[in-house]
């Protein structure tokens, strides 16, 4: 086993963290207070390339792997953008996967390039109000009426839909009711196409953190989609979408890592410095311990994201190893920006260290896309052959 990253990865992250140092943490703080989208970091991505990591060349992209996707997020993560920066190009790395893999021809040729190049911005719409976590049952209704589909129906926390050309959207196509029973998984398709807001509500969610990158409710009345933005069959887009969820909990994972050691290493650094009853407060083992616990609680959590990365990249079965590197990571980074404030002490609560912004974007990978006890039931049942729970 080699766990060195290849000359390769590591210019990625070298260049990734060199773009990053032009956007210090006083612009983060800034875009934390004014809530406006970070587009000045979104086209430096953009023109550096990197929106189009892991499209393939054929369209755009530089065609590399969720290894080298984990590298990069990570290294944005570290800088201090924390979820704010990853979640603004989060959609151009993984969300339209779906498409590359069972797009035609056509469609990968007109919908990839744009988002390679940043000309367009997305959102990906699958979450509802009264679903939640349970897809198969998804009540938005996409009825085809000759060459389009007419769709009527309500998402929820819906990233950067304030901003987006286009959406992703995953809406029902044939009523449950007239599923055979167990087939609920069956009749949702999957769109890609104008996000048309004179049909679409977005409403603004004010939410704890990452205020930069919006979260919305969309009420969707009316919307009308072309045929030819379906991607793949009518009804196989759960099974679509679900490609894209591995890789997905792999790239947080990664980004959770990220925001723990930019966390850390504020922490350390702060009590290298901090002197209180004439020794500097690092020199005392009940702060040394709870830091150094969470250097090898990030550690830990980074192997287990790099596993699941390779396994993916490696067309091998990895759905164990994403979900647990997804509660993992979360959990760790977690534990690693509350000792910052923690260590930081009454100046951790304050904006001007940066640190209480960690702790409040780390909420984030705790919570989506998928909760720790969803992953902890899939665990129980998949790996250790458990009853199913619910």
């Amino acid at each position: 086993m080699n766990f060195e990253l290849t000359p390769e990865q590591e210019s990625i992250r070298e260049a990734v963290k060199g773009l990053c140092a032009h956007f210090p943490e006083s612009y983060w703080r800034e875009r934390d207070t004014d809530g406006v989208f970070p587009h000045a970091f979104y086209d430096a991505m953009a023109e550096a390339g990197w929106l189009g990591l892991a499209i393939p060349e054929a369209y755009g992209g530089a065609g590399l792997g969720v290894q080298e996707a984990c590298i990069m997020m990570q290294a944005v993560a570290e800088s201090g953008a924390c979820l704010s920066g990853c979640s603004s190009v989060h959609i151009n790395i993984f969300g339209l996967m779906p498409i590359a893999v069972f797009g035609t021809p056509e469609q990968k040729q007109r919908m990839l390039p744009p988002i390679a190049r940043g000309e367009v911005k997305a959102c990906f719409g699958v979450t509802e109000p009264n679903t939640g976590l349970n897809t198969t049952r998804l009540k938005t209704r996409a009825v085809r009426q000759g060459d389009k589909y007419v769709v009527h129906g309500q998402k929820v926390w819906i990233s950067t839909a304030q901003v987006a050309d286009k959406i992703m959207l995953l809406a029902r196509t044939t009523p449950i009711e007239d599923l055979p029973p167990g087939k609920s998984s069956s009749g949702l398709s999957l769109f890609y196409t104008d996000l048309d807001r004179s049909r679409i509500d977005v409403r603004l969610i004010e939410k704890m953190g990452r205020k930069c990158v919006d979260s919305n409710e969309l009420f969707i009345d009316g919307l009308e989609i072309p045929v030819e933005d379906r991607i793949g069959e009518e009804g196989q887009g759960f099974k679509y979408i679900l490609h894209g969820m591995n890789p997905e909990r792999v790239l947080l994972a990664a980004e959770a890592v990220g925001v723990g050691r930019i966390a850390l290493q504020k922490a350390a650094a702060y009590a290298r410095e901090r002197v209180v009853f004439d020794r500097p407060i690092g020199q005392n083992q009940s702060i040394q311990h709870p830091l150094a616990a969470n250097w090898v609680e990030l550690e830990a959590a980074q192997l287990l994201t790099m596993k699941a990365a390779w396994l993916y990249d490696n067309g091998k079965d990895c759905g164990a190893e994403a979900n647990a590197a997804k509660y993992y990571a979360a959990e760790a980074g977690f534990r690693a920006c509350e000792r910052a404030i923690l260590t930081h002490g009454g100046m951790g609560y304050s904006k001007e260290f940066h640190v209480e912004r960690y702790l409040r974007e780390i909420m984030i990978p705790r919570i989506a896309p998928v909760s720790a006890e969803m992953i902890l039931s899939h665990i129980a049942e998949r790996v250790l052959g458990l009853p199913k729970s619910y």
